[in-house]
């Protein structure tokens, strides 16, 4: 395989790709998104769906992106240069680096509330202040121009200097102290919510399944989450796959990666719906659950503020592990494609998303909240919202579509094999299981949640 670069950074250990990937996958999606939209869809019940949808969809995509970055040790666009030159398929490489800029663009400004929230935390901003209140707090923040985005700004330089680092000495480093902190934080909050008076109500809801409040849009919801929740489609997995150690066990790491996701998105659930119905507040309160809803059930706790302070602290922290992968696959895509140093290309990536950024943070706010711009199946939206439907509902699903078909019916057999047992050296017993999935299974799948998402079909 063509290398062209022998001196292109990587990761030095096993435990720095796992913390780096996991973190990656480890967002906002699982400790903002997956406790609302499990609290909508009726708990327990939608969980198992969940996991279903991961192990159907999640971890053979998530092993094919790994298996075509480690294969051509190239960027996300690159990477399909190499392995198919002269072909249309780089297109699918240039889908995830589309998706990867836009949600990093929106990514920060929610990214930059959870800044916003840990300095209301800390100095009791919403300290007695009624239900009603506290929603006016978020959204005084949501539209003040200047909070919105200083505060996203902020989030975007400490993201930018991360990977300003390069892989070993900046992404590896930093998620070797990141992740454990995360894991820290949310076992700290999980204790204190499963021992308050009342908490058992919402540890059932979590793990009693109810499937009468099933329905196909439950199905659909669990489907595009757990597409959405680890990262994929984006070329995240595949700029990260490129700096995987050729001795390293892919399919290890891509079901350890999946595991890790999923734990710390049932612990978030476990921090947060019993302490919801310990102090009586509606489950399904929405994305509000966490700037309204909790703000609201601190107030009601004993050393409130302390917990409040740490929920925002590791959404924060959850936020930044996911941005600093996002920002990589267009900084690799600069310096690898454009021949660009690549501290130059971290600084004029950082410049190009947070410019974007504060635009989509301002939709919501007098300074552009007319501006609309027309998407089809979804009429016209905001900025923030248009980079959202666009990358969730036509970029992700369909980058990932493609990178299963390029896996499951493209590269050649031998290749794959090659890859993903290390020229031999590991046993492949899954393997055939896996060929079925990418080939057949998750192309089917994802297709249903695109075609259902862009309104073609409703299911």
């Amino acid at each position: 395989m063509d290398n062209n670069n022998v001196q292109r950074d990587g990761f030095s250990s096993r435990l720095g790709i796992l913390f780096a990937a996991a973190g990656s996958a480890i967002g906002l999606g699982n400790i903002w998104k997956f406790p609302y939209i499990t609290g909508v869809y009726g708990g327990a019940a939608f969980i198992l769906v969940y996991l279903l949808c991961i192990a159907l969809i999640g971890l053979p995509i998530m092993l094919s992106e790994f298996t075509i970055g480690r294969r051509a040790q190239k960027n996300a666009i690159g990477s399909f240069k190499t392995l198919k030159p002269n072909s249309p398929w780089f297109l699918t490489g240039w889908m995830g680096f589309i998706a990867a800029f836009s949600i990093l663009s929106f990514y920060g400004v929610v990214a930059g509330w959870t800044v916003d929230y840990i300095v209301k935390a800390i100095t009791g901003a919403y300290v007695g202040l009624d239900a009603d209140a506290i929603g006016g707090l978020f959204v005084g923040l949501i539209s003040n121009p200047v909070m919105t985005v200083v505060y996203q700004l902020i989030f975007m330089i400490l993201t930018g200097l991360i990977v300003y680092g390069g892989i070993k000495d900046g992404i590896e480093k930093y998620s070797k102290i990141l992740m454990p902190l995360l894991l820290v934080i949310i076992v700290i909050l999980d204790v204190r919510a499963v021992t308050l008076p009342g908490a058992s109500e919402g540890i059932n809801f979590l793990f009693s399944p109810d499937f009468s409040a099933l329905s196909a849009e439950a199905v659909l919801v669990a489907l595009g989450h757990a597409f959405f929740s680890l990262s994929l489609g984006m070329g995240t997995m595949i700029t990260y796959g490129s700096y995987i150690g050729k001795k390293e066990d892919l399919g290890s790491m891509a079901l350890q990666v999946t595991i890790a996701d999923t734990v710390i998105a049932l612990l978030a659930g476990l921090a947060i719906f019993p302490a919801v119905f310990a102090f009586g507040v509606e489950p399904a309160a929405g994305p509000g659950l966490v700037f309204i809803t909790l703000p609201n059930v601190f107030n009601q706790m004993a050393g409130g503020m302390i917990w409040g302070v740490l929920f925002f602290l590791l959404l924060a922290v959850a936020a930044l592990t996911s941005a600093i992968s996002i920002l990589e696959v267009v900084v690799a895509y600069f310096a690898e494609e454009l021949k660009m140093p690549r501290h130059k290309a971290t600084i004029l990536a950082t410049a190009a998303i947070s410019f974007v950024g504060a635009l989509a943070g301002l939709s919501y706010t007098s300074v552009l909240g007319n501006v609309l711009i027309p998407l089809p199946g979804f009429g016209s939206l905001v900025i923030f919202d248009w980079l959202d439907m666009l990358s969730a509902n036509y970029l992700l699903p369909l980058g990932g579509l493609f990178i299963s078909i390029f896996v499951g019916w493209i590269m050649k057999k031998e290749d794959v094999i090659d890859e993903v047992s290390n020229s031999g050296a590991i046993k492949i017993s899954w393997f055939g299981a896996f060929m079925i999935l990418a080939k057949v299974v998750a192309p089917i799948m994802i297709a249903i949640v695109f075609l259902n998402g862009i309104g073609i079909f409703k299911f």
